[in-house]
């Protein structure tokens, strides 16, 4: 199992590496995923299964969902031009590199005789509640504040101004 923790360490060092670095936003995406799911294995060789399972179901799941939705609603340049960016080797060698290691190291946890954590302590669901909404209700509360605000930031980034849509504040055309 330490052998995993560690492979995980050095797989989420160079997915979040990778996201810092690159440039276009779906190659810093995937290398996100990865990333996350990565960290999710540190959680479950620590024995936070419910902490690795959250990780996974939200981070990985709901949120890059969300950062894809704002991508595509970025619309930066032809779908066919990027579509064939995106589907291209180069694009998803890396990512696919580590996720495949990653995936190694989580089937060869599960087989292995050693079914021992690293930690032996089990965080429940009722704990991480009391936690989030006792003493750290106003950090949960920023953070979904700080979401909103990037998801907003990313929607006026992104859109268009169509002539027509929206009428200036002494244009001829609100005089009218």
């Amino acid at each position: 199992m330490e052998l995993a923790f560690y492979a995980s360490s050095l797989i989420a060092i160079l997915a979040t590496l990778r996201v810092i670095t690159n440039t276009n936003p779906m190659h810093a995406l995937l290398n996100l995923i990865i990333s996350v799911i990565a960290v999710a294995m540190l959680f479950f060789c620590l024995g936070a299964n419910f902490a690795g399972a959250m990780q996974v179901i939200v981070y990985a799941g709901a949120i890059m969902v969300l950062f894809v939705f704002v991508v595509m609603m970025l619309n930066l340049g032809s779908a066919q031009v990027q579509e064939k960016k995106w589907l291209s080797p180069t694009t998803w060698a890396f990512p696919g590199v580590l996720a495949l290691l990653q995936l190694v190291f989580i089937v060869n946890a599960i087989l292995a005789e050693q079914t021992a954590a690293i930690a032996q302590t089990e965080i429940t669901a009722k704990q991480v509640g009391i936690a989030l909404f006792g003493p750290y209700v106003l950090a949960v509360e920023l953070a979904s504040i700080l979401l909103l605000a990037g998801l907003v930031t990313a929607y006026h980034l992104g859109r268009e101004d169509k002539r027509g849509d929206v009428i200036a504040v002494g244009s001829k055309e609100g005089g009218k």
